[in-house]
């Protein structure tokens, strides 16, 4: 299964494992960004990654969390 930027929920799921240690409510844009494309399933355009999806992202990791 490949990732885009539009599974937003199952991107937040995969980092919540991949992050246990991190507060996502402190997590900025850029690491964000870069976690979300380092992903091994992310096989979207690194560029299409603009501040609503990351936003939408991390809002669900954050849901994920509690």
């Amino acid at each position: 299964m490949s990732l885009h930027w539009t599974d937003v929920l199952e991107i937040a799921i995969q980092l919540a494992e991949r992050h246990p240690e991190v507060d996502p409510r402190y997590v900025n844009f850029v690491d964000l960004h870069n976690w979300v494309v380092s992903l091994p399933e992310f096989a979207d355009d690194q560029q299409r990654g603009g501040e609503k999806v990351l936003e939408a992202i991390q809002l669900a990791w954050m849901e994920e969390a509690d």
